[in-house]
């Protein structure tokens, strides 16, 4: 199979010009909201494919692995504009490190192993809630005054890790409502969610990579289900965006940017429902 058998010039044309949209939203959203992008680039990707007659149970495992390549360096250009203006709880990066990197590995077991459209189901029906609570959730809402310790305190990361490989996103639209929860301040929490990024990416596009490699049907320039050409093109624009979206987030008050967050998370989860129950 080769795009342009598969679809005529124009057509690839606007979808590269789709993906290259997706690149600048994706950058925009990691930088002020500290998730990577994959909100975005994942419902994208999952459209692209469909185009290019991609077979359905391989379209979203190639959207995950994409997306999750895509937030490398989307996370690091994140993380570096929010460690310079002060906003990275590093101490809590030092505790969650180990527990995430598990849950990730877990996360990416599963996601090889799961049929394409329980993955999108997962997606919408993980992202809905989290919509939900930002959108109505009031900032004198607690669950607890300080993030947990102890077993809690390896759980919560673990599940973020995992969760967020299934999905293909950077770890932010889990970490940030999980911390204002708990207690940190909303620019504090948008500012350690931008690590979460590297911790989750790196070794949730090896899996993909590794779980796709024998996988029949993939298309052209594919490493597994990481596929290098929408990588090359949504990458580098979210990169050089991001620190745009960093720099609004430092000027934008915290309940703007809680609507903000949930419009992202809510138009992607009902457009993915859409697709997998219509």
């Amino acid at each position: 199979m080769d795009f342009l058998t598969v679809m005529g010039g124009n057509d690839f044309g606007t979808l590269a010009l789709g993906l290259v949209i997706a690149g600048v939203v994706s950058g925009l959203v990691a930088g002020m909201l500290g998730v990577g992008g994959g909100i975005v680039i994942v419902p994208v990707m999952y459209q692209v494919l469909a185009a290019m007659a991609v077979p359905e149970n391989l379209r979203m495992h190639i959207a995950v692995g994409t997306s999750l390549a895509t937030i490398i360096p989307t996370s690091i250009s994140s993380l570096r504009a929010h460690s310079r203006k002060g906003a990275v709880d590093w101490e809590l990066l030092k505790r969650w490190a180990a527990p995430m990197l598990i849950g990730v590995v877990a996360g990416s077991v599963l996601a090889g192993w799961a049929p394409g459209q329980m993955l999108a189901l997962f997606f919408g029906l993980m992202a809905l809630p989290l919509a939900t609570n930002m959108a109505f959730g009031k900032e004198s809402w607690r669950l607890a005054e300080r993030l947990p310790r102890g077993i809690g305190g390896a759980a919560l990361p673990f599940g973020i890790g995992g969760v967020s490989a299934m999905m293909g996103i950077g770890g932010g639209m889990l970490g940030v409502p999980s911390m204002t929860l708990c207690g940190v301040p909303i620019h504090r929490a948008v500012g350690t969610a931008s690590a979460f990024g590297a911790i989750i990416s790196i070794p949730g596009t090896i899996g993909a990579a590794i779980a796709g490699f024998s996988a029949a049907g993939l298309p052209p320039y594919s490493l597994g289900y990481a596929n290098l050409f929408g990588f090359l093109l949504i990458a580098p624009v979210s990169f050089f965006v991001a620190p745009a979206g960093a720099a609004i987030a430092h000027m934008a008050d915290a309940k703007r940017l809680r609507r903000v967050f949930a419009l992202f998370i809510a138009v992607t989860a009902i457009k993915m429902l859409w697709d997998v129950l219509s």
